[in-house]
């Protein structure tokens, strides 16, 4: 049976004792609050279900999260990016972080998710979504937590293929515009972007020792999927090498993921192009692959694409030049 008491002069506890689980106990503004939440407790007790919620009733969000930045993320290929996003998630929705992990509920997230579309794109808060969901999930049980919140929170439909490709003309403005970034290292890192097809993170990985000029490879460890692969060197890319200083640190270029992109956005906005993403460069790369007749297992090779599927994102061909293609090559 649970013990109800009076606590100052405007507060109820409520106390459970039951063999077999540990004392729970809980304080409410009013009697009847107490004597309800003793009542489930003291029934999935008897049924045998219940799970204690004392360290979710403790622990807020803004606790799991900072957790997770400190354990979890560094361990991650993208972290960076996901410390970025939880640490704005902690400055701005203060409304759900300073909540108890007990009690938060999936319309709390929905309405996080739909605040968020006003201001973001789809993609954007789909990403959110699963890293939050992720960084709930990995302290559910220690919590007791029976489900995770964002779980059944609906995500936002995204078209994930982009259909972005440098227009005539585009590709030397971009250029002439990384003739005036501060940034020495973003306009070679553009070049060997779309001579290489390679992510920003990977050319940021790449090391002097990691390049052979001779066989005209650089191999690359460290990539998205965790395979080691080698990627061929074109002329123009061999030139931007050539003409590169050598890092001490062994690093080619000499920049972080952050100075590379803000860079990237100064010059793009210089441009007229704000439409055009540093990722995009990876895709003008890989479509213009396909565009000199490679074959689908070449350009895998150099991209690291593991399936046509995730290969077929990335490759947009021009119309135009199919037609062309055509022509030289009609059916029969």
């Amino acid at each position: 049976m649970a013990a109800i008491a009076k606590r100052g002069p405007y507060q109820w506890q409520a106390k459970v004792r039951r063999r077999g689980y540990p004392v729970q106990s809980k304080t409410f503004d009013t009697k009847r609050e107490a004597e309800a939440w003793a009542s489930v407790i003291e029934s999935e007790m008897a049924r045998g279900i219940f799970v204690d919620r004392s360290a979710g009733e403790r622990t807020s969000l803004e606790e799991v999260i900072e957790r997770y930045i400190k354990e979890t993320a560094p361990m991650h290929k993208g972290a960076d990016a996901e410390v970025s996003r939880l640490n704005r998630f902690i400055r701005e929705e203060d409304d759900l972080t300073v909540r108890r992990m007990a009690t938060l509920r999936t319309e709390d997230f929905e309405r996080y998710r739909d605040k968020r579309l006003e201001t973001v794109s789809p993609s954007t808060v789909k990403r959110e979504l699963n890293l939050l969901h992720a960084v709930i999930e990995g302290e559910r049980k220690k919590l007791g937590l029976v489900e995770n919140p964002i779980s059944d929170v609906k995500r936002p439909r995204v078209r994930d293929q982009r259909d972005v490709r440098l227009q005539d003309g585009e590709e030397e403005k971009l250029l002439a515009a990384l003739d005036q970034a501060r940034n020495p290292w973003i306009k070679p890192a553009t070049i060997l972007a779309l001579e290489t097809a390679m992510r920003r993170s990977e050319l940021l990985s790449m090391k002097w020792e990691d390049v052979d000029l001779k066989t005209k490879v650089v191999r690359l460890h460290d990539t998205k999927n965790g395979d080691a692969r080698e990627v061929p060197l074109s002329p123009r890319a061999i030139k931007v090498l050539k003409e590169l200083p050598r890092n001490i640190g062994g690093a080619i270029l000499g920049t972080s993921a952050e100075g590379l992109k803000n860079a990237f956005e100064r010059t793009r906005k210089r441009a007229g192009m704000e439409h055009f993403n540093f990722h995009d460069l990876r895709h003008e790369a890989t479509s213009r692959l396909f565009e000199r007749g490679w074959n689908v297992m070449e350009v895998a090779a150099v991209t690291g694409h593991k399936d046509l599927q995730s290969l077929k994102r990335y490759t947009n061909l021009r119309a135009s030049d199919l037609a062309d293609k055509l022509a030289r090559q009609p059916l029969l």
